[in-house]
């Protein structure tokens, strides 16, 4: 299973995470984008998602809702501003208990002879901004989240 990688520079406002798929990207792209298979990945292993939307085009808007073991509830939002299927969406990005910190989101598919390179660069307002980010586990949270989409990407692989 391939890693999931981090590149975190000093004095700057964003993350970008990798991680290379043994899927094709058709399969990679539904997977990130369809609302029936995002709970299954999405967020860390201890959470559950929920997805209260999911418009996959221009100005449309999505949210998503993470709820822990106590039932509490941790929602994020934003607007796609551009989605090219199967290659990229960019969107914004919003974790809903600091609203004021938007981020813009872009994820690219590559396809590669190693299968398919997904790209997230994801820029906050400042560099604070990403570095609460960090600090609330969001590192983590995203590393599960890549390990879980590589089970769910197996799986359909494994049925098709």
């Amino acid at each position: 299973m391939s890693e999931t990688q981090f590149v975190i520079e000093p004095g700057r406002q964003d993350i970008v995470m990798t991680r290379v798929f043994d899927a094709p990207r058709e399969l990679v792209f539904r997977a990130i984008t369809d609302p029936e298979l995002l709970p299954r990945w999405w967020g860390p292993h201890s959470m559950a998602t929920r997805v209260d939307r999911m418009e996959l085009r221009p100005g449309g808007l999505w949210r998503f809702v993470n709820i822990d073991a106590d039932g509490l509830e941790w929602g994020f939002h934003g607007v796609h501003h551009d989605v090219v299927a199967p290659e990229r969406y960019v969107r914004t990005w919003a974790f809903e208990g600091a609203p004021e910190d938007v981020a813009l989101e872009t994820v690219s598919l590559f396809e590669t002879d190693r299968g398919t390179e997904y790209v997230a660069r994801t820029v906050h307002p400042s560099v604070e901004a990403r570095d609460a980010i960090i600090r609330a586990g969001g590192l983590r949270g995203g590393q599960e989240s890549m390990d879980r989409l590589a089970v769910v990407l197996a799986r359909r692989a494994a049925a098709s």
